[in-house]
């Protein structure tokens, strides 16, 4: 009675460990190899998300690098704009930043404003200088605002869509799986098991994908929002200098 006892957990231990085996990630794959023509959803799913996720990272990783450059560079600049002797000297000190940098830019274009106004006094102009100036820096700060929301939509997308994606593989496959067993008429665990287990991959998979993009959203999102509001300072800054012609201090 033991020996039978001792036989018929071996037996079921050995059906675990096979049933284990054709649910992991290696075994599906092999399987989508081996028929490509029963798994094309299932190849459409996987390459739909393998692509999600290349593209989510490579915008986090830029958004990385340019938040992090902006962050050593917004103090920098606008301490050196205003410490500059002279308004002549600290806008060739802006004409010299990177063609990157988004605060010279802001301090260019309500300095280029102020000189078009200044040119057209006395032409019809209608807007004063103030308005004039103003005018400019909404534009830029806007134009600047609207460069740092790059990939935002995509992380957005992908962190909202990539789970539904990988559902879909879910479904599919364990539709295939039902069809499969129906076919050959077994119904056990060990039949259910792996196909089941293979199906329920693609929604690991989509959740893989989806919650970096979403963390990586909601950081840049907040992070963006501090930039944002520091360009909203400087221009105000930038329309008193150049309204009235009086430095912040």
């Amino acid at each position: 009675m033991l020996q039978e006892t001792l036989f018929a957990a071996a037996a079921g231990g050995n059906n675990a460990a096979n049933a284990l085996s054709q649910m992991g990630f290696e075994h599906m794959m092999s399987e989508m190899v081996s028929k490509p023509g029963e798994f094309i959803v299932s190849w459409v799913v996987l390459l739909t998300l393998v692509i999600m996720s290349a593209m989510s990272w490579y915008w986090t990783v830029i958004n990385v690098l340019r938040s992090t450059r902006l962050k050593g560079q917004a103090d920098r600049v606008t301490s050196s704009f205003w410490e500059t002797p002279n308004a002549q000297d600290a806008i060739r000190l802006m004409e010299e930043q990177p063609k990157n940098e988004p605060f010279s830019k802001i301090a260019l274009d309500a300095a280029q404003a102020a000189a078009h106004h200044q040119r057209s006094e006395g032409s019809g102009e209608t807007l004063s200088r103030s308005e004039f100036v103003d005018r400019a820096l909404r534009q830029a700060v806007t134009r600047e605002s609207t460069n740092l929301q790059g990939g935002m939509t995509l992380l957005a997308t992908v962190g909202a869509t990539a789970p539904f994606v990988g559902l879909l593989g879910t479904v599919w496959g364990i539709y295939g799986a039902l069809i499969r067993i129906g076919a050959t008429g077994q119904a056990s665990i060990d039949a259910v098991a792996g196909p089941v287990g293979e199906a329920l991959i693609m929604t690991a998979i989509g959740l893989f994908v989806a919650i970096p993009a979403v963390f990586a959203y909601n950081f840049f999102s907040k992070t963006n929002a501090a930039v944002i509001a520091k360009f909203d300072t400087f221009a105000h800054d930038l329309h008193d200098f150049f309204a009235t012609g009086s430095r912040v201090r």
